[in-house]
């Protein structure tokens, strides 16, 4: 088993989307288009998708870490077995579509009425207010994944939300009304260039 340890000392071990089944396993795992795919493992696809297609380029972010105990069950194998990153991330994808830097990070919660401020890190924050100050493009993507929906909701509102709301979570109602519901497709699974257009249109 691999321990990654954490820079504060902390170990870790507008539409509607239906997909068909749900299971539980080691994490919930969802069937976007019958593929058995996981949220992170579906946007991933759609990238791969806006790749092939020459749509756009954006990657998921290798997170660095530093290794400091490698087993060798075998003399030609060898086994990482502990490792400490390095720094705190940032965000999850980054990239660029039509000329614009696109900078996003993917969340998902099991509450059905509202999604945890916790969820997301000061860093995260402060990065993407970054990008948005250079003219870039940030959002996150939010799966409420018991009602089985996916937001594109902007950056900007979520970091207002977060420095001046008294509660502890966005509102699902204000997640509906500031964001964009996404639908779930073949290919891309998830289509989040709609709605990245619909806001390069109202620029």
């Amino acid at each position: 088993m691999i321990i990654c340890n954490y820079p504060n000392g902390s170990k870790v071990q507008g539409k509607k989307y239906q997909p068909e089944n749900f299971s539980q396993k080691k994490r919930q795992v969802i069937e976007f288009g019958k593929r058995g795919m996981s949220f992170e493992e579906a946007i991933n696809q759609s990238n791969a998708y806006y790749l092939t297609h020459g749509l756009c380029v954006v990657h998921k972010k290798p997170t660095p870490i530093q290794i400091v105990k490698v087993d060798y069950p075998q003399r030609s194998k060898a086994k990482i077995s502990e490792a400490y990153f390095k720094q705190a991330s940032t965000t999850d994808y980054n990239g660029v579509y039509k000329g614009k830097y696109l900078d996003f990070e993917a969340k998902e919660t099991k509450q059905k009425t509202s999604f945890p401020f916790s969820n997301f890190h000061q860093h995260q924050l402060k990065h993407m207010e970054a990008v948005l100050e250079q003219k870039g493009i940030a959002f996150v993507l939010l799966f409420f994944s018991r009602l089985q929906r996916v937001f594109y909701y902007p950056a900007e509102k979520l970091i207002e939300q977060y420095r001046t709301s008294k509660r502890k979570s966005l509102k699902l109602s204000d997640i509906e009304q500031e964001g964009i519901e996404l639908t779930i497709k073949i290919a891309p699974q998830i289509p989040y260039l709609e709605a990245v257009d619909i806001l390069l249109r109202t620029c």
